[in-house]
């Protein structure tokens, strides 16, 4: 219960910060609404390519894959509040108390989820306003809080380690697109070379792509164990950042 209250504490500082700053939601959605119009748009009738699979709209294809696009590029820039903090200080003074480490992790995690679910929301309202069929719904927000759970673990780690906004936005960069376009969030990969779709198999992104589109428990069992992998992950980062002091 220790754990759980430290932890609730931690994410209140979290919602606080985004409490002021509700235009933040909006904004970070404006470039989502741009990939689904203009993805909606450009790739509008690839679903007559035989092979695709499915006689829907392309939109309600690719809605769950702009809500994957969503969490990983959200979450991913989590870590820089860490590093944010190790700057100014806070960082230190929050690791000389007892508390366990691992809410600081899972406090900025908490906040990164709930802004992800909300702007997963709007997307859902928007892609129905655009005439697409959002099936699994509940699946989808799941999804897309797991995804955005796991990498933001990733990147406070990442934060906490390298202590550098350079290094992390290279990381983040250099990971993005490879990720995106080695999955099916765009395109069915029965249409992709046979080596991409090997690689999909292992790459998280697809995992929560298939799964948004067609729950599976192996998928989102895969992503719950790389939420807990990469929270251990975090939480250590936190030991080697204090033995380095």
């Amino acid at each position: 219960m220790t754990e759980i209250r430290q932890s609730w504490q931690v994410s209140l500082r979290y919602f606080r910060v985004l409490a002021r700053q509700p235009a933040f939601l909006l904004i970070t959605i404006v470039q989502p609404l741009i990939w689904l119009l203009l993805f909606g748009a450009l790739f509008k009738a690839v679903t007559q390519i035989p092979g695709f699979g499915g006689s829907g709209d392309y939109l309600d294809y690719l809605t769950p894959g702009i809500v994957v696009m969503l969490a990983v590029s959200s979450a991913g820039w989590t870590g820089m509040g860490f590093i944010e903090d190790i700057n100014s200080g806070v960082m230190d003074r929050m690791l000389v108390t007892p508390a366990w480490r691992g809410a600081f992790n899972v406090g900025s995690v908490a906040q990164c989820v709930v802004s992800v679910l909300l702007q997963t929301l709007l997307i859902i309202g928007l892609a129905l306003l655009m005439g697409a069929e959002v099936a699994h719904a509940g699946a989808l927000l799941l999804v897309a809080a797991l995804l955005a759970a796991s990498f933001a673990s990733l990147s406070n780690g990442l934060g906490v380690l390298t202590r550098q906004r350079e290094s992390l936005i290279g990381a983040v960069s250099l990971l993005l697109l490879p990720l995106t376009f080695l999955s099916s969030a765009l395109m069915q990969l029965s249409l992709a070379p046979g080596w991409i779709e090997t690689v999909a198999r292992f790459n998280p992104v697809d995992w929560a792509a298939v799964a948004a589109r067609d729950p599976e428990p192996l998928r989102i069992g895969l992503l719950a164990a790389l939420t807990v992998l990469s929270a251990w992950f975090a939480t250590r980062a936190f030991a080697v950042y204090q033995r380095s002091l």
